[in-house]
């Protein structure tokens, strides 16, 4: 069973009581717009789609993967307020397998999410020449707490099994009132 800051009750009731509005985007997203390649984007951990409904304004496909089944509804709703088509996906990430079927994307994106080493490994199979992976979170040097567990942060060894496929774009660091923060931008070669 799949858990990440909480277990998937925990991330039904949370998106159950947001309100009729989607978040604004991550801002490490749209200041690094930039490195995107154009076309399709597979949202791993999307929740109720604040990414990926930034993604389709700026003209990309995308398909968004959760495991909130109430996030998934949220986002297909604020997707057809705004005449967007997207495809979404009920996924449980814990499964080493989860995007064996998945397709293949331009870019994937995990936003405040840490995916296994194992999916890590297979994110090979999922983008195209030239794809890139934008990953973004709360990192290593982030004081764990009562919400975020020391196995939630993106540790700078999760990418090692992507050393021999790809190639590090950009790194960046910064800290806020609400922790420690990292991105990771990777070109596959």
């Amino acid at each position: 069973m799949m858990v990440y800051m909480g277990d998937e009750s925990f991330w039904n009731d949370k998106f159950g009581c947001r309100s009729d509005r989607p978040l604004n985007p991550e801002e490490a997203i749209v200041e690094n717009l930039k490195y995107f390649k154009n076309g399709t984007v597979l949202d791993i951990a999307c929740g109720d789609g604040r990414n990926s409904l930034f993604l389709l304004e700026k003209g990309f496909k995308v398909k968004g993967v959760d495991f909130s089944t109430k996030a998934l509804l949220r986002l297909e709703k604020f997707a057809a307020r705004n005449n967007y088509e997207i495809e979404t996906e009920l996924i449980d990430l814990s499964e080493d397998d989860a995007l064996k079927n998945i397709g293949v994307f331009d870019d994937v994106l995990v936003n405040h999410f840490r995916v296994s080493k194992s999916i890590m490994h297979d994110l090979k199979n999922h983008l195209s020449h030239g794809g890139v992976l934008f990953v973004s979170g709360f990192g290593h040097k982030h004081k764990p707490d009562l919400k975020i567990r020391k196995e939630d942060l993106i540790q700078p060894d999760d990418f090692e099994p992507l050393k021999n496929d790809f190639e590090l774009l950009h790194y960046e660091e910064f800290k806020d009132e609400r922790g420690f923060f990292v991105t990771y931008i990777y070109r596959k070669n």
